[in-house]
């Protein structure tokens, strides 16, 4: 199977890479509050670990020269590993935190 990072651009299009950016301060402060709660399980809470240690190290799907595309594989790995540790988390825990989040505006 063939690796295509254009894919999340064209099943996201561009205004749903905006509004994923416009909420990734929320998604950031969910995917923490998670990680502390004990109600989710250890192997769940790896795959944060895992997408930041991706995002850090500098081994890469695509070098990041090619502009463009090199940062869209990050930002794939990023949104894939986000709905992956969501699925796998309880979800009335991540529900709970939702509506905390979104109480605190």
């Amino acid at each position: 199977m063939r690796f295509n990072p254009a894919w999340l651009f064209m099943r996201l299009g561009v205004g749903g890479i905006l509004r994923v950016l416009f909420h990734l301060p929320n998604f950031l402060k969910l995917i923490a509050r998670l990680v502390k709660d004990p109600r989710v399980s250890l192997i769940s809470k790896l795959v944060p670990l895992g997408v930041a240690a991706y995002v850090l190290f500098p081994t890469d799907l695509l070098p990041d020269f090619l502009l463009g595309l090199g940062q869209l594989d990050d930002l794939m790995v990023v949104l894939l590993g986000f709905k992956l540790f969501l699925r796998l988390c309880p979800r009335e825990v991540v529900q709970e935190h939702v509506r905390s989040i979104a109480r605190a505006r």
